[in-house]
């Protein structure tokens, strides 16, 4: 228990309850980034394909996150849509050296962004540009252009170049964010205490 955690108990802080939609194409890194995101001292599963999705709970000092691991095959990418209504915010996962699948993921990205439960909400959208150890990785620049992420005008997003395997980028993004949620908080007063 950190520093932060003692005072917030101490105060009789509770902690804000977010959900975290974490989405992208089937082979992007979103679990690995999940068990990544884990606290050391939860044990790790074993990084299977995704069928459906998975739930993952974690706490940092102020929020307490429930994330949803959605599967990015095909054949599940209809059940995103029943999760974004009570979504705080989404991170999209997208395999840097999947040139060939770079369009695919520029349409569900639309897809999602375009939807009428995401559309209208300020929800902050943090992508990682992942599996940047490969060699035929694109930039996270690369990946941002070919995403059109400039377009995004009505909503907080930020990008950052990730290796899931290593861990390498995550905690930028994260607390990126943490910070956007936590912005969103104050703002809106959206999340459930």
């Amino acid at each position: 228990m950190g520093l932060l955690d003692k005072l917030s108990g101490w105060l009789g802080l509770k902690k804000k309850e977010v959900n975290v939609l974490c989405l992208g194409l089937d082979n992007s890194g979103k679990t690995t980034i999940i068990n990544q995101l884990k606290p050391a001292n939860t044990p790790g599963q074993e990084v299977v394909p995704t069928i459906g999705f998975n739930i993952e709970k974690f706490k940092s000092s102020s929020l307490s996150f429930t994330v949803f691991d959605m599967s990015g095959q095909r054949r599940y990418r209809n059940l995103w849509e029943h999760y974004y209504k009570e979504s705080h915010a989404i991170i999209f996962v997208i395999d840097s050296s999947d040139k060939l699948r770079m369009v695919v993921a520029k349409e569900e990205l639309d897809t999602l962004l375009n939807h009428k439960d995401i559309c209208n909400k300020k929800l902050p959208v943090l992508f990682f540009a992942n599996k940047m150890d490969l060699h035929d990785a694109m930039s996270s620049v690369k990946v941002s252009q070919m995403l059109c992420l400039e377009t995004i005008k009505d909503k907080p997003w930020h990008i950052c170049a990730s290796n899931a395997v290593e861990g390498e980028g995550l905690k930028e993004g994260v607390d990126w964010l943490q910070e956007q949620i936590a912005q969103s908080c104050q703002n809106n007063g959206e999340v459930n205490e």
